[in-house]
């Protein structure tokens, strides 16, 4: 039974009443001696998880959106140190890809199970990785949902930045390289995943990523033209939906302990939701490296498929 804990809670999340939210996780965390700080533009989640971390606390929890929850999670890599998550954000991605409810009750029952595990993270560009990276036109999406669109709209700010990005789609050309191979190919979208939510669809080739096998999972998507990308799209959709791996000709993916992308021309990437520049980038996973409370479910291994990609070009290495 956890009996301490610093709770870091970001005021401007999601569109709930902030001051209700927190009083009903205080009533439902009433067993549990809380450290409650509140994020500020000054002083972000980050900041606070590694003071947590500096004061030898028992845990963590962070309730806010994806960026709140990255960030504290980012902290708290390596340390051992279990970190709660309540989500009260927009999409809510970091708890969907982790297993854990996104209701104020489900996600406190869930820290007071006390069940803990110790799940995967990576590295892209020496900046800390829980759930994926993407390039191209996901990035691109992201960038367009901007605070004032997801605060309006909520998870339809995305659905609209999604069909926008559709209209300036373009196939770059991609080397690939992982511990075995080298890969060169044409897509318009790669992603590579440590874990991720059904939401997340252009990460859905394999279905079911594992978050404690130690691989990362990329997954490709080259259509040939706008229409090609709605049904690559939406096949995606369907397989995480079903959990069962994408079967199309212009959808690839692999799954590597490491990879090194560069793509002509350069492209815009995000991780864990945030603008962090252009390719090219290189990513390593970190086994083991974050302990999560979470609700232990089983998960299928999921495989590979390459077959069928335009422009595919494999190499095997020494």
């Amino acid at each position: 039974m956890l009996r301490s804990a610093r709770l870091i809670f970001n005021p401007i999340a999601g569109q709930s009443d902030p001051d209700l939210d927190l009083e009903q996780i205080r009533s439902l965390l009433a067993d549990i001696d809380l450290e409650i700080v509140q994020t500020t533009l000054e002083v972000g989640a980050d900041e606070l998880a590694r003071q947590a971390v500096e004061h030898g606390v028992d845990a963590v929890i962070a309730s806010g959106g994806d960026g709140t929850l990255s960030a504290a999670a980012n902290a708290l890599i390596g340390t051992n140190i279990p970190l709660g998550i309540i989500a009260r954000g927009t999409a809510n991605a970091f708890a969907n890809a982790l297993g854990i409810p996104t209701t104020i009750e489900g996600a406190c029952e869930t820290i007071l199970q006390g069940q803990i595990k110790t799940v995967d993270v990576a590295s892209c560009n020496n900046q800390p990785m829980v759930l994926l990276a993407g390039i191209g036109f996901e990035a691109e999406a992201v960038e367009l949902a901007d605070r004032e669109a997801k605060n309006r709209f909520g998870m339809l700010a995305y659905v609209m930045a999604g069909f926008q990005a559709l209209r300036n789609m373009k196939r770059f050309e991609s080397h690939i390289e992982t511990e075995d191979r080298i890969i060169s190919v044409e897509a318009c979208a790669l992603t590579v995943a440590n874990a991720a939510p059904p939401t997340s669809v252009l990460a859905q080739g394999p279905a079911g990523l594992v978050i404690d096998d130690g691989l990362l999972d990329l997954t490709i998507v080259a259509p040939a033209n706008k229409a090609g990308a709605i049904a690559a799209t939406y096949h995606l959709f369907q397989s995480a939906l079903s959990g069962n791996p994408t079967d199309r000709d212009d959808i690839g993916y692999l799954r590597a302990k490491q990879f090194k992308i560069t793509t002509e021309p350069p492209q815009k990437v995000v991780v864990d939701g945030e603008m962090i520049g252009t390719t090219p980038i290189n990513i390593q996973c970190i086994p083991a490296g974050l302990t999560i409370f979470v609700p232990i479910l089983e998960e299928a291994a999921p495989s590979e498929k390459l077959e069928g990609l335009p422009h595919l070009v494999i190499e095997t290495k020494d």
